[in-house]
């Protein structure tokens, strides 16, 4: 198909006989898309071959063209953890899950909580990253939940949204004044929801299951009263609130409430929340510890629905790579998280092919929801548009395969799983960086 390389193009490209899908008006037809100078030039039925002029011609096989994903939720190594993860290699990960951009959380070493670390990860970024990479900032100094950093400073320096990694911030003091002041810039606040006190020392879900492997437990309360209490906070400031990942069906029916309300409140689910569910665990496999834990089947459930209602508006990858030794280790001390980069797209297809969620609203939560919300001109197939596109074979089997993940680290979940639809070439700025037919090693 498209050769890939650093070089500028000096052609058009034009993508033809596709299925376009364009996740925000529903547009779903045949045809093709132009590609002028990292832009789309032009798309439609009447892109095809033989009124292309000079452009590169590519083929696509009738299969399903649409903007590149969008992942919100990147726990990236670099800088400070550089043997689980570089933004180079999360990149190619990335390329090959079909994401043309990805959100980097703070919680590095040391923490993006001023500017010259902004600068560091955009620079680094623009040298050695394949798809676009933008960074979220600690909404508090270090992390630590008792100073605010300064976000008006860091959002001029590039920084697309405010965190606190995977850390709650417990004083409700402070997170009034961060809403209260990240509304003055029109800044995005995301927060991890898992209440410190409750969920202390727990290592997953807490029930029968847990009862049953001698675990200690994290109580579903646990983050739906920390999402109860940014609920009301955000009713004090009006500021902009997104809850990175939501687990339970509690939670969802906080989120439906606070929506009808009118209140500037969005909310995120993780791929391994919707595909994965506490029993997976099994004999204390520890590449199922994450936080939030997996929780029962009934909210697996709940956030399936959730997604295809609408009423949760992204899918994340919650992509947190972890080397042999925090994972090697017995449950209650093995470090939580999950590789997630490469697999996202083909798990999230599971819901399509299960007939659970329509794939124009799936692809809506991948790509223009999650750009929306961070003020980005991708997501969107549009004359003017940026070039970031992804074309998907929605059919194509395949095994996960750890040792051939592009990521540093292997701690997947879907190790040995079999499923269905991949991305075939991936596009960024309108350059291709992905294509499946250059094999394992492209």
């Amino acid at each position: 198909m498209l050769d890939h390389d650093q070089r500028p193009l000096s052609r058009p490209i034009a993508l033809v006989n596709a299925r376009l899908i364009e996740p925000s008006s529903g547009f779903d037809h045949h045809g093709g898309v132009l590609i002028r100078d990292g832009l789309i030039a032009d798309l439609g039925p009447h892109v095809e071959a033989g009124a292309i002029g000079d452009a590169e011609f590519v083929d696509c096989g009738g299969h399903v063209l649409t903007p590149g994903l969008v992942d919100m939720m990147v726990f990236a190594g670099e800088p400070g953890h550089e043997h689980r993860e570089t933004l180079a290699t999360a990149s190619r990960a990335a390329a090959a899950g079909g994401v043309t951009t990805l959100v980097c959380m703070p919680n590095t070493d040391p923490v993006i909580d001023d500017v010259a670390l902004v600068d560091f990860i955009l620079r680094r970024a623009r040298d050695t990253a394949l798809v676009h990479v933008h960074p979220m900032a600690a909404m508090t100094k270090g992390l630590l939940g008792e100073e605010m950093t300064e976000i008006g400073l860091l959002s001029e320096a590039g920084a697309i949204a405010f965190a606190n990694g995977k850390t709650s911030l417990a004083n409700a003091n402070v997170m009034r004044n961060v809403l209260a002041y990240a509304k003055d810039f029109g800044a995005l606040i995301v927060h991890h929801l898992e209440d410190p006190s409750l969920a202390k020392d727990g290592v997953m879900n807490e029930g029968e299951v847990a009862t049953r492997l001698g675990l200690r437990g994290i109580p579903a309360a646990a983050e739906t009263i920390m999402l109860e209490r940014d609920i009301r906070l955000v009713e004090l400031t009006g500021g902009r609130y997104h809850a990175g990942q939501i687990s339970s069906r509690a939670s969802l029916d906080v989120i439906r409430a606070a929506k009808l309300m009118g209140l500037p409140v969005t909310c995120g689910v993780s791929i391994n929340h919707l595909t994965l569910n506490e029993n997976d665990i099994g004999p204390y496999r520890t590449f199922f510890k994450m936080r939030q834990p997996l929780r029962p089947e009934d909210d697996r459930r709940a956030m399936v629905e959730g997604v295809a209602s609408g009423d949760i508006d992204v899918i994340v990858s919650a992509h947190d790579p972890r080397g042999a030794e925090g994972k090697r280790r017995p449950f209650a001390e093995a470090a939580d998280g999950a590789v997630g980069l490469e697999t996202w797209l083909g798990a999230a297809l599971r819901l399509y092919h299960n007939g659970e969620v329509d794939l124009t609203q799936l692809l809506r939560t991948l790509t223009v929801n999650p750009a929306s919300l961070l003020g980005l001109r991708s997501g969107r197939l549009a004359e003017g548009a940026p070039a970031d596109l992804v074309l998907i074979d929605l059919d194509r089997p395949w095994v996960v395969e750890p040792e051939r993940l592009r990521s540093k680290s292997k701690n997947t979940p879907f190790d040995g799983a079999r499923l269905q639809g991949r991305a075939l070439v991936t596009i960024v700025a309108g350059r291709p960086v992905y294509n499946y037919a250059d094999g394992p090693g492209s």
